[in-house]
């Protein structure tokens, strides 16, 4: 086994290690067994605070060693229109006015406050199931909103890992469908392996007919029934991943991409075409596999896969079942800027992709 190998079978280690553990009621780093009573036990200390969040491929700084802390996350549901792809308008339904909604970063034994206020011009009512929370509906049933109105609820961050949030107001296909999911990632004690890079990617199948309204797009409910969209999408736009959106990354950087799942249907295939995933923490939870070419993202799933760039180029993001990618929007790039490593990768002439 070469050192490379070694060196990642170490690392995916130590990341089973911190995803399987839950820190002890003292706070004091030692790792208790993966029951989640140890997490419910622990104490969130100080007042709350209002926690980051972001807008995809952004995501807030990572947890670190801290202890854990009191928070509130402000989100609020919109109804707006958008480009979908090229010149073409769509009417969204969002979290914070973006598709994939605001990135939450939280770790075990935390308290978090969801504050979620949907807008006053809103039609329908909104809420938030997120699959990090145990309790009813994941939150749903103590957030539903209507137009104007604000709903709360705390829970408890108990298991590590990384979770879908959606609306789960009826009819649920369509809240969805029209770009109402996100990511929440729970860090264990401890916090993540520390890597250079790191991005949140977020696909979804968008289902349109023609408006009312003329140029304007919105959900079609048979062709969603049908499963039959005519959109997949990175982050909610054709192109929101390429050119002067490309994804960067240097020469010897190990990236981290926490790559969701919205649907409302489709399983995604996900691949970086000429990466290999070093590790993937399948289904966003704590088995951690390496040396992986392509991995599975169930509709209302997510994963976390990391890999170190050897070479530098483009690097075209898929899903690869590849007729979404090349023809119905599921394609993105990663740029690699760096030295040539022609002991990994040597050829006379390059064509960009």
């Amino acid at each position: 086994m070469n050192i490379k190998n070694l060196a990642l079978c170490a690392s995916a280690a130590m990341v089973a290690t911190l995803f399987s553990c839950k820190t002890n009621p003292d706070q004091g780093g030692s790792k208790g067994s993966s029951n989640s009573s140890d997490a419910v036990n622990i104490v969130a200390e100080g007042n709350p605070e209002v926690a980051e969040v972001t807008g995809a491929p952004n995501v807030p700084a990572p947890v670190g060693t801290r202890g854990a802390k009191k928070w509130i996350v402000n989100l609020e549901t919109t109804e707006i229109e958008g480009i979908i792809a090229d010149s073409i308008k769509y009417t969204f339904w969002t979290f914070n006015n973006t598709v994939p909604g605001s990135f939450i970063r939280v770790r075990v034994g935390d308290e978090v406050t969801l504050n979620l206020k949907n807008a006053a011009n809103s039609v329908l009512p909104h809420n938030i199931d997120l699959h990090a929370v145990t309790g009813p509906g994941g939150g749903a049933a103590a957030t539903t909103a209507a137009p104007g109105k604000t709903a709360s609820f705390t829970f408890k961050a108990i298991n590590p890992g990384l979770y879908v949030y959606h609306c789960a107001a009826p009819p649920v296909p369509m809240h969805i469908g029209n770009g109402m999911y996100g990511l929440i990632l729970v860090e264990p004690d401890g916090g993540l392996p520390k890597v250079d890079k790191e991005y949140y990617i977020m696909q979804g199948d968008f289902y349109t007919k023609a408006s009312t309204k003329a140029g304007l797009l919105e959900f079609d409910n048979d062709k969603a029934v049908a499963e039959n969209p005519d959109f997949v999408l990175f982050n909610g736009k054709k192109g929101s991943m390429l050119g002067a959106n490309m994804l960067e990354a240097k020469v010897g950087e190990t990236v981290r991409l926490y790559v969701g799942n919205g649907g409302p249907n489709l399983t995604s295939s996900f691949h970086v075409i000429g990466e290999i995933f070093d590790n993937v923490y399948l289904e966003g939870g704590s088995t951690v596999s390496h040396n992986i070419q392509t991995t599975m993202i169930p509709a209302g799933g997510s994963a976390i896969v990391e890999f170190k760039c050897d070479v530098p180029g483009e690097y075209v993001i898929v899903d690869h079942s590849l007729s979404r990618a090349f023809n119905k929007g599921a394609i993105g790039k990663l740029k690699v800027t760096g030295d040539a490593n022609p002991k990994v990768f040597k050829a006379d002439k390059v064509v960009a992709e």
